[in-house]
């Protein structure tokens, strides 16, 4: 069981934490760190994206929740990614991830090929703090041929039946954008509950957000449901239009001319050099 020591420890650093900048954001991730990153469609946090590119570091290890793009693309074709799990990693209608597919090509990055569910599994198990979840989907799948770690056995509770466990996923960060937080370091997350199980299952969470408001988040008894609480959060820096060029429900579009002009530079290293080296530090 968890003692309540580190737990209050915790709530106390997201107060004291809320309002730093992305610089200082990302600073909490370390060389080596497992960082769990959410979909395109959920609240991707580009603006500490490009603050981990800005400060080279190297390598951490990347799992989609349950799927990843743009921000995947770069960090691997910055050179910052050693291992990736995902379900997916793609450009959506743009095609190909092709710093992804070419550091595969050159055996520059370890692929873990899951599913979607197979991933919220391992979170959710993360999350419970438990060791493994089961999960029936998998059976019959060529993947569990190269997922050692997804173990098949007999299920003791119905004989002649098999069931496959999938271990737990417990990131060192959870990194995502979302549309606001308070000073107390509560962040709205809406419906996008894949957020705050990443969190849950998570050692540090930071967010970026497009403002920090004074009043609380959990004040509300109608939008507190939609809000993951400070005790969760590690810090939070305000980086307005933080998910650009990549959308943020509700709040703005993907900017769907500046994601086509990523996919086609991205196509060569160089044309990627040179769209990292002239796109700004912080979203415009």
């Amino acid at each position: 069981m968890l003692s309540i020591t580190p737990v209050i420890a915790r709530a106390y650093r997201g107060r004291m934490l809320a309002g730093v900048t992305v610089g200082e954001l990302v600073a909490h991730v370390e060389p080596g760190d497992l960082v769990a990153v959410p979909p395109d469609y959920s609240g991707v946090s580009m603006a500490a994206t490009r603050a981990l590119i800005a400060a080279g570091l190297r390598p951490l290890r990347l799992v989609a929740v349950p799927t990843s793009g743009m921000q995947a693309d770069m960090l691997v074709g910055a050179g910052l990614v050693s291992e990736l799990e995902a379900a997916a990693v793609m450009l959506g209608e743009f095609g190909t991830a092709s710093r992804f597919v070419d550091a595969l090509g050159a055996d520059a990055l370890r692929m873990r090929d899951a599913t979607c569910p197979a991933i919220h599994a391992g979170l959710q198990a993360g999350e419970k703090g438990v060791p493994f979840l089961p999960l029936r989907g998998l059976l019959g799948s060529d993947l569990l041929a190269l997922r050692p770690d997804w173990q098949t056995i007999p299920n003791p509770y119905e004989p002649g039946d098999r069931i496959v466990l999938v271990p737990a996923i417990r990131p060192d960060v959870a990194l995502f954008h979302a549309p606001r937080a308070d000073r107390d370091g509560n962040v709205w997350v809406g419906r996008r509950r894949e957020l705050v199980t990443m969190a849950h299952a998570s050692r540090r969470t930071l967010v970026t957000v497009e403002e920090v408001v004074d009043d609380s988040l959990l004040d509300d008894e109608v939008s507190a449901a939609g809000v993951l609480p400070a005790l969760y959060v590690t810090a939070v820096a305000t980086a307005p239009n933080g998910a650009w060029p990549l959308g943020l429900p509700g709040v703005y579009q993907p900017d769907q001319a500046e994601l086509a002009r990523y996919a086609e530079a991205s196509r060569t290293a160089d044309g990627f050099r040179e769209y990292v080296g002239r796109t700004p530090l912080h979203a415009r």
